[in-house]
């Protein structure tokens, strides 16, 4: 498989040193600390969650740490947020993520934001508008990146992770010591990554393959739908991420020959509903690829760790199987022909 190596793969190659590099350098201020405390003694009417594309799909596991801890925060796209659901910026505590710090929608909603309202913001960039007009901020420390989010999408959740344990007044020492292991596992994955990637290539190798999808539950559908954006980014593949629940309820009625879907099995709370979905798409002729840490294909297995720092892992199969899929096009994978790297129009 003939891999055309550019900066996107030179990004993907990188993503190690970037989650190190995050967890050294990332400080928790006075400020960070005073918001968390605020939320935890009630003082908040609701905590927000609010991003664009894999900035908005890094959110789910927080969203599920913290429903775990307190109470169930609002998941929302910042578009909708700002046109939609106004009123919820009012007594919110919102976490908004954004690489750049500088997107349209993030922008509008630093401008926008009701006094009542505090703004935690997660970013890549020191001196972008999040940065600089948040009212904390979390700086991950992943380098500037070329095109399509990668090192710091993976940045970005260990740094959620790391917001997750503060907001909850847990042991900010011991989540970083953890979220450590996801910076060598990745390097474990990654020292093979021509061997991934052409053992995703001959698992895809179907002629008339039309349709791809990726699908999970819980804190997977961080992967699965940032799966499905970059995809659609990187290889200029149609791909469609979702639950696998909501997969079952019509979508999988285009499966079949020509049909690939990635599964991920996750956590493993839910492995026998994930079997039978796999059993059930290889029944009507469609290539499976279960991604765990029990796969069977190598491009596919991921190291063995806790289940926190999975969705940090979750995304590498997806970032091989878009080389893959670029080298079969013949065109080096990452570089935008439309889109631009920073989103700066509504």
């Amino acid at each position: 498989m003939n891999v055309i190596e550019g900066a996107y793969l030179a990004d993907i190659l990188d993503q190690p040193r970037a989650i190190s590099a995050t967890l050294e350098r990332m400080e928790i201020d006075p400020r960070l600390e005073m918001l968390a405390g605020k939320w935890r003694s009630g003082s908040f009417a609701r905590v927000i969650l609010t991003g664009m594309g894999s900035s908005l799909y890094a959110l789910h596991p927080l969203q599920i740490e913290l429903t775990a801890a307190r109470g169930a925060p609002y998941l929302v796209e910042t578009a909708e947020l700002l046109h939609s659901l106004p009123r919820l910026l009012e007594g919110a505590l919102i976490v908004a993520v954004s690489q750049s710090g500088r997107s349209a929608e993030i922008v509008r909603l630093l401008r926008e934001k009701p006094g009542s309202a505090a703004i935690i913001g997660v970013t890549n960039t020191p001196g972008s508008p999040l940065d600089s007009q948040a009212d904390a901020v979390l700086m991950s420390h992943a380098g500037e990146e070329f095109s399509v989010s990668c090192k710091t999408y993976v940045a970005a959740l260990a740094a959620l992770r790391l917001l997750g344990t503060v907001l909850s007044g847990g042991d900010a020492g011991a989540c970083r010591a953890e979220l450590a292991r996801s910076a060598g596992a990745a390097a474990q994955y990654l020292e093979d990554w021509r061997g991934h990637v052409d053992q995703l290539a001959r698992l895809t190798d179907t002629a008339n393959l039309t349709k791809l999808f990726l699908v999970g539950r819980g804190a997977s559908l961080a992967a699965v739908l940032t799966g499905g954006l970059i995809l659609k980014e990187s290889t200029h593949t149609a791909a469609e991420g979702m639950s696998s629940a909501a997969f079952r309820h019509g979508p999988l009625e285009t499966a079949g020959p020509g049909t690939a879907v990635m599964v991920f099995g996750g956590d493993g709370k839910l492995l026998d509903l994930t079997r039978r979905l796999c059993d059930d798409l290889r029944k009507v002729g469609a290539t499976v690829m279960a991604v765990g840490a029990d796969a069977a294909a190598a491009a596919l297995k991921l190291p063995d760790v806790p289940a926190p720092l999975l969705p940090i892992l979750e995304i590498l199969p997806v970032e091989m199987l878009t080389l893959a899929l670029a080298a079969r096009k013949e065109f080096e994978a990452g570089r935008f022909s439309h889109a631009t790297k920073v989103t700066t129009v509504e």
